[in-house]
Order: structure tokens, then sequence, then C-alpha cells
């Protein structure tokens, strides 16, 4: 009879381990929302802003909403050799690695050199009209993305806009 008990114990704390971790899971990943990795870059003057978790989250849930088809995990499925990583953003022209002009290139998308306007066929507020999902947004909602998008990497890692390779 004890063999059976020890049997059930060690069968029911086999079935309990994949419970924890699921519950442990969402635990570890809270601690990842510190406020250093909240704050990112405002403008392209280097001023700082620290966005709340509840921000970021909105801010996660708008983007795969209307950016996460082209933009899933940072990548940029259309040109792989343009993500949404701090030091891609940092050299587009004008530089895309703050709050403030990537909520500008949101509304009006410009090529990476600056050179041309995309609007035509990238998503923005400018060609609302053509793209759906961006009808029903606006600069708040766009500031959350931003945000969204700059801390992203500091919680991710290399993930964030690494491509393929790490999906």
């Amino acid at each position: 009879m004890s063999t059976v008990l020890q049997g059930l114990r060690r069968l029911g704390a086999l079935l309990l381990l994949p419970l924890a971790l699921l519950l442990l899971a969402p635990a570890a990943e809270a601690l990842q929302w510190d406020a250093e990795s909240l704050t990112v870059v405002a403008d392209p003057g280097g001023d700082l802003v620290t966005f709340t978790e509840a921000e970021i989250k909105s801010g996660r849930k708008t983007f795969n909403n209307s950016c996460g088809e082209c933009h899933a995990g940072g990548i940029t499925k259309t040109n792989h050799n343009v993500g949404l990583d701090p030091d891609t953003l940092a050299l587009a022209t004008p530089a895309r690695d703050n709050v403030e002009a990537l909520v500008d290139y949101m509304k009006d998308p410009t090529s990476y050199d600056g050179e041309v306007s995309i609007a035509d066929f990238h998503p923005s507020m400018r060609s609302a009209d053509v793209f759906v999902k961006m009808r029903d947004l606006n600069d708040e909602d766009l500031r959350r993305m931003a945000g969204y998008i700059l801390t992203s990497p500091k919680v991710q890692g290399t993930a964030w806009g690494g491509g393929k390779i790490y999906f």
C-alpha cells in the first residue's frame, strides 16, 4: 500500500510542476518592468520619459493590432535590413530612436534615408483613409506605441528586432 501512495505522490508532484511554472512565469515577467526599462528618450534633445507598465501594455496591444502584421518582434517583414531595434532606429534620417520621432514617423512616414514620403504604401495617420487600422488611433495611442517599441529591446534584448533567428 505504501508503494502505491508513494507512486501517487510522485505523480502528483510531476503534475503540479507545470502548473507551478505557469503561475510563476508572469511574476518573473513583471520583474522586468522597472523604472529603468520603462524610461526612454522622449525627443531629439535627449529628454527622458518614463512610461507606466499599463501604458506599455496598451502600446503593445495597439502595436500588435495596427503594426504587428508586418513588424512582429520588431522586424520589418518587407525589408529585413530595416528593423525596429535601437541601432537601426538611430541610423535612420532623421533618427527615429525617440518617442517624438517615432510618433512623427507614424503620422507621416519617410524612407530610411528621409528623402521620400512612403505614406502611400506604409500605414500612417496621413494615409488612414487607405489603411483602416490607423483610423481610430490618436496621438496618445501613437505615443504609447512608440514607448512600447523603445522599451521592448530593454526587456526582450536582441530578440526585439533581431530577426528570424530569435523566433
